[in-house]
């Protein structure tokens, strides 16, 4: 990977962003999907566009370094235009955690993988440039800005990924998948009537979008599938988690409890879950990750992991 090339990249990128948020006074997201058209060659919108434009495909970059590049300009976007919480960037370490932990459990070639909410996109081109595996991928998304800006962004990087516009507790007609991943959405869902079709639903109050959506990952999964979850560190203890827990026993193996260290997350803390289909009883990992930059915290972390998870 060169680093280099990346800031070249990343630096001509986001002169163009600018010259069409001053050409068509829109905001950073919205000049980022139409410089994602300009590159593929679908529209030109000013000279600089196109000036930029050819100098970053000399560069010859490879998904690898395209990858890094949008993650830059995305955390740039961030601070120039934060998004809400629920639509924040998912970090490159909890997606090369979840990596590990997909090589590890899955060890055949094809594997197919559904996400809960993509967003961005981040995480699910992390898991596509990196995993070595051929990946059938499908994101689920219901934001249309977020939308075509993961597709624009894949085209770019060769992935072979599909995102559709869909409400993930909205059920829909596919085939099972091995695994189902989510930074998940953290809040209250607003619709009681489809709430109320689920096992977690509180009749008290609306009931908690995550919850909701552990319990419809399930019905995407084979009768051997996984799913991993970014979700609160009090996801198991906080309000409404009486019927998560309740759910879970019935219908699930918690196999893993991953504690990730707070400076990652704005406000609340987030650890990893990591649950099972009709898996051996095992009992549940639960492993403190106390820092992602040091190699050999997280050495001790996979080999611990890799000699407890049997699956």
């Amino acid at each position: 990977m060169d680093i280099e090339k990346i800031e070249s990249a990343f630096a001509l990128y986001l002169e163009n962003i600018q010259a069409i948020q001053a050409k068509l006074k829109t905001d950073f997201y919205d000049a980022l999907i139409e410089q994602n058209v300009a590159y593929l060659g679908a529209i030109e919108l000013a000279e600089i566009t196109k000036t930029n434009n050819d100098k970053t495909r000399a560069l010859n970059l490879t998904r690898q370094e395209w990858q890094k590049v949008f993650q830059f300009v995305l955390l740039q976007g961030s601070r120039l235009a934060p998004m809400q919480a629920n639509h924040s960037l998912t970090p490159d370490s909890i997606g090369f955690i979840f990596n590990f932990i997909i090589e590890h459990i899955h060890k055949n070639n094809d594997f197919r993988i559904l996400e809960f909410g993509s967003g961005t996109g981040n995480l699910a081109e992390t898991l596509l440039v990196y995993l070595e595996k051929n990946i059938d991928y499908i994101g689920f998304e219901v934001d249309d800005l977020l939308l075509d800006l993961s597709a624009s962004i894949s085209e770019i990087m060769g992935t072979d990924a599909q995102f559709m516009q869909i409400d993930a507790l909205h059920q829909q007609i596919m085939e099972p998948v091995d695994m189902i991943i989510s930074d998940l959405p953290v809040g209250f869902y607003p619709d009681d009537d489809l709430a109320n079709q689920f096992h977690v639903h509180d009749k008290s109050e609306h009931t908690f979008v995550h919850h909701l959506m552990i319990e419809q990952s399930f019905k995407y999964l084979n009768h051997k599938g996984f799913a991993l979850f970014l979700a609160p560190d009090n996801l198991l203890s906080s309000g409404q988690s009486e019927l998560l827990n309740k759910w879970i026993k019935e219908n699930a193996q918690l196999l893993a409890v991953i504690t990730l260290p707070s400076s990652l997350f704005k406000g609340a803390g987030k650890s990893i879950y990591f649950l099972g289909k009709g898996q051996n009883q095992i009992p549940t990992f639960v492993y403190p990750l106390a820092d992602l930059t040091d190699k050999s915290i997280l050495q001790n972390f996979m080999i611990e992991f890799s000699q407890k998870v049997q699956l």
